[in-house]
């Protein structure tokens, strides 16, 4: 017998749901997969006597930690035939996620791709300590490992991490400065503007999954290839497009719109006062999360 939730009380799984969400998200970098996670972890959760769980958080939280693993062990088969290079599915975050740093540097793009690199069970574990500070033996629910055995993924996990994570402290007016810059010369096609606000190393990788044919298909290094690439790029468009800046990830972005369409959302990490990195999702079937506010919470 399903159970209910006592009368005028919310469901623990509304009230958590920005956090199961995130934990979702994390883990799988994608925010469709996030939802589809979710409504099958509600489906479980619905099923149970609510009566019978003393800490409905810590429950839900390992509910959506397995199926959010079955979801990342489907995914990666399919991601090892994708057309082009990877990137997680941006959001659209509201300001307050930059409060929170933690937060905001776990959703980062620049984060979630070194995420990407771990092991799915090493990802997870990642995740729930580090982001959220999940117990030991909670996560070894979650995982179906012993703590013992979650205490060494964790260290082992984040030794990867630390060896390849962004070591880069931006304030965000600092960074929100920069990228307002690189918004401003794209716009205006102000090339010599372009080149001032990108780093000479600076790396641009584009995700379109192979179905936009303009977009680059592998990374480009150096800010002379990039700016000749957008110009390129910008000739061969046969609309008005318009460069505006968004909250993408935690951090101010850019929206890239043609003929009032969207087109791409980018991410920045910035270093010294220049932009080092340009992550760009032009793949359409991944932009739909940046129509609508993220439900982030920790």
């Amino acid at each position: 017998m399903t159970g209910q939730t006592g009368a005028g009380a919310e469901d623990p799984f509304t009230t958590h749901r920005g956090l199961l969400f995130t934990v979702a998200y994390e883990i799988l970098g994608s925010a469709a997969d996030a939802e589809d996670v979710l409504q099958e972890s509600w489906l479980r959760w619905d099923a149970v006597d609510h009566a019978e769980v003393q800490d409905p958080r810590a429950y839900l939280v390992r509910i959506v930690t397995r199926q959010s693993l079955n979801a990342l062990r489907a995914a990666s088969r399919r991601r090892e035939e994708y057309i082009g290079p990877w990137l997680p599915e941006p959001l659209l975050t509201t300001p307050d996620v930059a409060d929170d740093v933690v937060l905001a540097e776990s959703v980062s793009v620049a984060m979630l791709t070194v995420l990407e690199t771990l092991a799915p069970t090493e990802r997870a574990v990642f995740v729930l300590r580090e982001v959220f500070d999940v117990p030991f033996e909670e996560i070894a629910e979650a995982v179906g490992k012993t703590s013992a055995a979650v205490r060494q993924i964790a260290h082992r996990a984040r030794d990867h991490v630390a060896a390849r994570r962004p070591r880069i402290e931006v304030d965000a007016s600092e960074h929100d400065r920069v990228v307002r810059r690189f918004v401003a010369a794209l716009d205006t096609g102000d090339v010599q503007a372009l080149m001032d606000v990108l780093a000479p190393d600076v790396v641009s990788v584009t995700d379109s999954g192979g179905l936009v044919r303009s977009a680059a298909r592998r990374p480009l290094l150096g800010a002379t290839r990039v700016v000749a690439f957008l110009q390129g790029t910008i000739a061969k468009l046969d609309a008005e497009y318009t460069v505006t800046t968004m909250r993408v990830n935690g951090m101010l972005g850019a929206r890239i719109e043609v003929g009032g369409r969207l087109m791409a959302a980018v991410s920045f990490t910035v270093e010294d006062g220049r932009i080092s990195r340009v992550f760009s999702v032009a793949n359409p079937h991944k932009l739909a999360a940046v129509e609508e506010a993220a439900p982030l919470a920790r």
